[in-house]
């Protein structure tokens, strides 16, 4: 069955190959994975998003992103869903933002990835009451922390493109830091690990304009950065593969409950090590001593990261073939859309007959 499918971005960060943020590089696989299939694909994101398939662009908002800026973009994206609706036949919608239920249809197949911790989203958009209405997290150990009455599908674990990360070039001498720059992805105590055990580290990510997030950059970040410890602004996939490539080990300082860390997934498909703090689903994603180190302190931070170079290069990227298929990921998907566009038919059906 040819599907038309409809994806639906956080409406306050731009999607495409070159995103920063696990749920847009996840909707931008899937773009481009639809439209190789011969599906068709639409792409609700705001201005600055790119598509393989159909781009429906939103304004993005330039200033602070408080609560005026995201009620626009929200209205703005129940405008964009409804107009994509209304000239095409969708057969699913996909939704991935974590206040998707502020512009969820009132009807139709509708899948719902729960990118971010289960705690972040209201208790109730996780007790869906259709049956056309379908709701996963992205790893078991997510799942796990669902509110009691939630009701999500079987998990669709995270995947990434093992072969176009693969660069074979010398290991250098750095750490590297791939993240959002927020107050609970622990940025500062990456530096300060880095400082104590004495090696460069790399910082390549994103600060978006929230107070808390321009805030903790200049207090935290910023007041930390010298001659060996870097901020990159965000990497590209180019460059993010350069550096991951090249990077002694990947530090995941995260104070947050990580749902899957593709970040993770994608230093081990480059041979690279992880260092972090075992949080949400990372002890599930790094096997400690082997493809990494789980650590609990600063100083375990440091020291793990003067002896990821004792680990095997070869280990990790044999786990990460092994583990983090983004063809399975795409399969589950694919999956998911046809059974969701046949319970559609079936409704539809019904609903014809007097």
């Amino acid at each position: 069955m040819t599907l038309t499918v409809l994806n639906v971005a956080y409406p306050l960060a731009p999607v495409g190959p070159d995103a920063v943020g696990g749920a847009e590089q996840v909707l931008s696989m899937l773009d481009q994975a639809l439209v190789r299939a011969g599906h068709r694909s639409i792409v609700v994101g705001c201005r600055g998003s790119s598509a393989s398939g159909t781009l429906v662009e939103i304004p993005a908002e330039n200033g602070v992103l408080d609560e005026g800026a995201k009620r626009r973009a929200q209205q703005a994206h129940r405008a964009a869903i409804a107009a994509a609706r209304a000239r095409w036949p969708i057969d699913v919608v996909h939704l991935h933002g974590i206040d998707f239920d502020a512009y969820l249809p009132n009807d139709g197949p509708t899948l719902v990835t729960l990118h971010l911790p289960l705690d972040w989203y209201p208790a109730e958009a996780l007790r869906p009451t259709r049956d056309d209405l379908w709701l996963h997290a992205v790893s078991t150990a997510q799942q796990k922390t669902a509110p009691p009455g939630a009701r999500l599908m079987t998990p669709v674990p995270n995947g990434v493109d093992i072969e176009a990360l693969n660069l074979l070039q010398p290991k250098r001498d750095f750490a590297l830091v791939l993240s959002r720059i927020c107050p609970e992805k622990g940025i500062h105590l990456a530096l300060d690990a880095a400082k104590r055990a004495g090696v460069p580290l790399v910082v390549g990510g994103k600060v978006y304009p929230y107070e808390t997030h321009t805030r903790y950059f200049r207090d935290e970040v910023q007041s930390r950065l010298d001659g060996r410890r870097r901020f990159l602004g965000p990497l590209g996939f180019t460059a993010k593969r350069r550096f991951l490539n090249a990077a002694r080990c990947l530090v995941i300082p995260s104070l947050a409950a990580e749902t899957s860390s593709l970040v993770a997934m994608e230093a081990l498909a480059c041979g690279t090590p992880v260092v972090a703090f075992p949080n949400g689903a990372l002890p599930d994603v790094v096997e400690h001593g082997r493809t990494g180190f789980l650590v609990n302190t600063v100083d375990e931070m440091a020291q793990a990261i003067l002896a990821a170079p004792s680990l095997d290069t070869e280990a990790c990227r044999t786990e990460a073939r092994r583990r983090f298929s983004l063809e399975r990921m795409i399969l589950s998907y694919m999956d998911a859309y046809q059974a969701l566009a046949r319970l559609g038919a079936d409704h539809g059906h019904l609903a014809a007959i007097p």
